[in-house]
């Protein structure tokens, strides 16, 4: 099977736009303890045979790699196994990922054939990655995954998952729907090729098309399955070790949408605005945040926080007061404060805020300067825990006040949400439409907003409740697959009164040309755009 690691991982890589050409291997091999039993020797020896042959056949070199002969623990070993990792280089406008894209879509069974001894018949594996290579080029294909260990219907399933594409299927196997076949993939070819023209030279078959309906159907079989059944199933097993699902609420969440309009301008209008940015101890957002601005013609400054002895701690609050006081924006970024150890959320960042001379230089910057301030993820924590969210001052917060706290589900969540903006009263939003949803990175293990239901009735009345979490019909909703820590009113971002203090759980910096490519909707809420361009 060491040969199979091998051809897996260059398949893999092949499925995503690489070309096999360019491709360099790393090994990990992890085996029982080996003394002097020659039989225990004879396992990673007959495995690096394997990775070497297959390496000898596909023309590719293994440059790196690390090995574990001592993995045994009185009459226990681990099971003898060989790890390929594939790597290459390609430009990302190329690269495609696995989901089915569009219905009516053509599907292509690309098949790695073996010889008598199992191995793979190697030019015509070659041939066939070479012209998948070519036709992801051309966008013929659009999305292809390997065949693993469950064979094609394990396949086509996860890529039906992804999008709610549905699948009729044919001309397989019960052999190939179910056996192990490494080296064989599955495409999605756009509807207007011409298979038997574009894949000639290739050991191919056409195995069905993608349907609008969730659905994944054969009449060979007579198959009619629901994407939402096989995709409980799917993640059933392993749900009591790791927790995907919480009991979330059933009740509807209560339309906020503030339709009102706030035209407020700043006094001096500047050209080229300055943002400062505060780097603690577990920031890790900071260039994403000023690359953004730099990009909306904003002079950034960023300012990395020392506190390794009291006289860094000392000329680093003296440093923040007086760039605070020379800046029109404050950014406040993600990370993880103190390294999140113990119990982090931005508690050192709201220290350091609470400073008197920085408390005083941040409401001068609020009252005088008509300054702006944008917290994100960790930045948001600061800003909710000094009062500047939603009472747009830093003070005392009482119990009545609202909070961030754990995620319903008890631990960190890192996926891609769907958020609406429920108002745009913000300059940070005046770019946005009330409606408006977006695709938006979050990172967090402390982003459930809370808020007692007299606090959300004020937040509301106010257009303060900026940005919520929604599913595809562009509901708010508790429904832990879009709102991914259980939030209040499914609240992702809010504002304070006048709107110029904006504190949001949402990576919306993470964006750009090829970021999260793969994802469909809006990315961009400009919001770093319309920060810059308030002062102009």
């Amino acid at each position: 099977m060491a040969y199979y690691s091998i051809i897996e991982a260059v398949t893999k890589l092949a499925a995503v736009g690489g070309d096999y050409r360019k491709v360099r291997l790393t090994l990990q091999e992890y085996f029982e303890k080996l003394g002097k039993n020659p039989e225990r020797w004879g396992k990673p020896f007959a495995a690096l045979l394997g990775a070497y042959q297959a390496q000898v056949d596909l023309g590719i070199p293994a440059i790196g790699g690390k090995d574990s002969m001592s993995g045994s623990f009185g009459n226990l070993d681990v099971p003898p196994t060989l790890v390929a990792f594939a790597v290459g280089i390609e430009k990302a406008k190329n690269i495609i990922s696995a989901e089915f894209k569009k219905v009516g879509s053509k599907l292509v069974l690309l098949m790695a054939e073996k010889n008598e001894d199992f191995t793979l018949k190697v030019n015509q594996y070659k041939r066939n990655l070479e012209r998948l290579y070519e036709l992801i080029l051309e966008g013929k294909v659009i999305s292809a995954s390997s065949v693993k260990f469950g064979g094609v219907a394990e396949t086509i399933s996860k890529m039906a998952f992804g999008n709610k594409i549905g699948v009729e299927f044919f001309n397989l196997s019960k052999e190939e729907l179910f056996g192990l076949n490494y080296g064989t993939l599955v495409l999605e070819v756009n509807q207007e090729v011409n298979i038997n023209k574009e894949f000639k030279g290739c050991a191919y078959k056409a195995i069905g098309y993608t349907t609008e309906e969730e659905t994944i159907t054969s009449k060979d079989f007579d198959l009619n399955l629901k994407l939402n059944i096989l995709e409980n199933a799917y993640e059933k097993n392993l749900s009591k070790v790791f927790k995907i699902k919480t009991n979330d609420k059933n009740e509807k969440v209560k339309e906020v949408l503030y339709k009102e309009s706030n035209n407020k301008s700043p006094v001096i209008k500047i050209a080229k605005p300055k943002v400062i940015i505060p780097v603690f101890p577990g920031t890790n957002c900071e260039y994403d945040c000023e690359r953004e601005f730099k990009k909306a013609n904003a002079e950034t400054k960023t300012l990395v926080f020392r506190n390794y002895s009291k006289e860094a701690f000392v000329e680093s609050i003296e440093n923040l007061e007086k760039q605070i006081r020379e800046s029109q924006i404050i950014m406040l970024p993600g990370g993880f404060s103190a390294g999140d150890e113990p119990d982090g959320s931005a508690k050192f960042m709201a220290t350091v805020f609470r400073n008197p001379k920085v408390a005083e230089a941040v409401n001068e910057f609020l009252t005088k300067q008509d300054g702006l301030m944008l917290g994100i993820c960790n930045g948001f924590q600061a800003l909710i825990k000094l009062g500047l969210v939603p009472y747009g001052e830093i003070r005392e917060t009482t119990v009545d006040a609202p909070t961030l706290t754990y995620n319903n589900i008890g631990r960190h969540q890192s996926k891609i949400v769907r958020t609406r903006i429920a108002s745009n009263k913000s300059p940070w939003l005046k770019a946005t439409e009330v409606g408006d949803t977006h695709s938006i990175a979050i990172s967090h293990g402390e982003g459930k907003f809370v808020a007692s239901e007299e606090v959300m009735r004020q937040l509301i009345a106010n257009g303060q409740i900026a940005t919520q979490y929604v599913d595809f019909n562009d509901n708010a909703t508790y429904d832990i697959d879009f709102n991914p820590n259980g939030s209040t009113y499914a609240v992702e971002g809010i504002t304070s009164a006048d709107g110029r203090i904006f504190g949001k759980m949402g990576h919306s910096e993470r964006i750009g040309e090829h970021v999260i490519k793969n994802i469909i909707g809006e990315k961009d809420q400009k919001i770093f755009e319309s920060g810059v361009n308030y002062f102009k």
